[in-house]
């Protein structure tokens, strides 16, 4: 689909973010932060006073700049007193460049200004609108830059998680599979009963978070059976797709159901949920019964997939 000005919806959307970004962290004034240094100045500056000896061409490369560009920049940084060159004891064509005693304290002025300014946006904002920014611009760093969320928090459900969850696997589920809204109530029904039924003493539901966002969740209830417990709803999200969250996940479950004396876990999942399956294969799971059978509005194949927790060790850990 097209907008009027025959551009894509997207790329609408992602230049009225970058008008918005520009205007409200002062990126079109002459300089930054009411400092005597342009916006590129300022990020020259940065490079110098935060990375270990980086020569011109290292400032180049990162900031991806033209190799004229930055040598003017530093001879002017040079003929105000700001920075310096010099030759490594080990000879060589490198030649860093450092701060000299101006230059480091024009840098921690320009740092002092600009913390002061971001704070004073963000103090504007009400508290839940600054967790969305935060959350938002960690989400455009990561997939710009290619990186994921580094500290992976598995926690216990807070209020309002049980909906959460129920809405995104509703979401995925539909967007990838075309699961109709079926698929949603069984969700709502299995997750208001592991609420309102709770067992505090096998029981247990873990939410994966990244970067203070939800990328996954699962859960753990006493099987029909004594000692067989019941790993239910699994899901991961996209982003934290590959970067072993659901083998976390699982491993968890595990761990608990070992700890509170079950002998067997089991799980019922589909085939064509195969990323999922072979997070249970690799558990250790094995699969014992699969029929086909016609739900949330596809042909499906159930399988059920077991694991013998007699056979495996208690690792000596905590429980998540």
């Amino acid at each position: 689909m097209m907008t009027r000005t025959g551009l894509h919806p997207d790329v609408v959307i992602l230049r009225a973010f970058n008008r918005t970004y520009t205007r409200q962290f002062g990126f079109l004034s002459a300089h930054l932060d009411n400092s005597p240094f342009t916006l590129t100045e300022a990020r020259i500056l940065y490079e110098i006073a935060t990375r270990e000896n980086p020569t011109a061409a290292d400032i180049m490369r990162t900031l991806d700049l033209d190799r004229g560009q930055v040598s003017r920049t530093l001879q002017r940084f040079a003929g105000r007193g700001l920075v310096e060159t010099w030759q490594p004891a080990e000879g060589g064509r490198r030649r860093p460049v450092s701060l000299m005693a101006a230059g480091r304290k024009a840098f921690s002025s320009l740092e002092r200004d600009t913390n002061k300014a971001i704070g004073s946006l963000l103090n504007a904002l009400h508290t839940d609108s600054r967790s969305e920014l935060i959350s938002s611009a960690s989400n455009i760093t990561r997939i710009f830059e290619g990186t994921r969320g580094t500290h992976l928090l598995l926690r216990d459900l807070k209020p309002g998680d049980a909906g959460w969850i129920t809405y995104r696997q509703a979401v995925l589920y539909a967007e990838e599979y075309g699961w109709n809204a079926e698929y949603e109530a069984l969700v709502g029904r299995i997750l208001s009963d592991f609420v309102q039924s709770f067992d505090l003493d096998h029981d247990a539901g873990w939410v994966a978070e990244s970067d203070g966002k939800i990328v996954g969740s699962v859960f753990l209830v006493r099987g029909d059976q004594p000692k067989i417990g019941k790993l239910r709803l699994l899901y991961v999200e996209p982003s934290a797709r590959g970067a072993g969250v659901g083998a976390r996940l699982v491993d968890a479950c595990i761990e608990r159901a070992k700890a509170v004396g079950d002998e067997r876990l089991t799980l019922w999942t589909n085939s064509v949920l195969a990323a999922a399956r072979r997070i249970y294969e690799r558990a250790g799971f094995r699969l014992v019964d699969e029929a086909p059978h016609h739900s949330f509005g596809k042909d499906l194949i159930g399988q059920t997939w077991d694991l013998d927790l007699t056979r495996m060790p208690v690792e000596n850990r905590m429980t998540l």
